[in-house]
């Protein structure tokens, strides 16, 4: 007799800087096609609650990820600066995090910053600024945010112009309290959970250059490669879907 189908793990989505929940959207019904149950959050202070971004702390993505996931285990999908929340949650609940995905993602290592990356890859690649020069911010320097131009330059650029116009208009300012952040992570708890990594090779924001360094400085993870720019589940959500699958439904029996 055939064994039971194992349930897989349920799905919470975490979008980067700017952004929202409705990055999600196309790549989602592809996800519960394969079965899967997935949630894709708002971050506090991204303009769907209310909360003034200049108030957000890091520490709020965490909790309100806490919130959502529960007591898991979840499989987390994380897009760019995504990606630091998803590595500080399973930092601070391992227990909780079956997996994590990163598209195009900002996966530090312990004791560095997105700065700090950056820093050390524009010395051989200029392109590693990403959208640093056309990003705005306020007098105060607490409040950034990407005009949709250079939204469209910089991370929809393989989207038709019309869906490229829409994202870019849906951005909304971000606190630099929540996307300013020095990882902590240690390989006891984040380092034992399994990670895929999916490079977007026509990244102009999180350039190649980036990815592949912060690949360097934390080992460990899976690598596919898609041939797309920044926001895959936006361009490509087939494409995204069919990458990443084997790697949420593994173990399924």
């Amino acid at each position: 007799m055939p064994s039971a189908m194992k349930k897989c793990d349920p799905v919470v989505m975490i979008h980067g800087a700017w952004a929202g929940s409705w990055v999600w959207d196309r790549l989602t019904p592809l996800l519960q096609d394969a079965g899967l149950t997935c949630w894709a959050i708002d971050l506090p202070g991204n303009g769907s609650d209310g909360v003034d971004p200049v108030t957000v702390r890091f520490d709020d993505y965490l909790e309100s990820l806490e919130r959502v996931a529960g007591p898991g285990p979840v499989s987390l999908i994380a897009h760019s600066g995504g990606g630091n929340v998803a590595s500080a949650f399973a930092e601070r609940w391992p227990e909780r995090v079956a997996r994590i995905v990163y598209v195009a993602g900002i996966m530090l290592p312990d004791g560095l910053s997105f700065v700090d990356i950056v820093q050390r890859a524009v010395k051989t690649d200029p392109t590693a600024v990403g959208v640093n020069p056309a990003t705005i911010y306020s007098r105060d320097g607490r409040i950034s945010e990407v005009p949709p131009e250079a939204a469209r330059a910089y991370f929809f650029h393989d989207c038709s112009a019309e869906d490229a116009l829409a994202a870019g208009l849906r951005l909304t300012p971000q606190g630099e309290g929540g996307r300013e952040v020095t990882m902590r992570v240690t390989p006891e708890r984040f380092g034992r959970i399994p990670r895929l990594y999916v490079e977007a090779l026509h990244d102009k924001s999180v350039t190649p250059s980036v990815q592949r360094l912060v690949r360097e400085l934390t080992p460990g993870a899976e690598v596919v490669s898609l041939p797309t720019g920044h926001a895959p589940q936006y361009s490509a959500p087939d494409l995204l879907a069919r990458a990443i699958l084997p790697f949420l439904t593994r173990g399924r029996s």
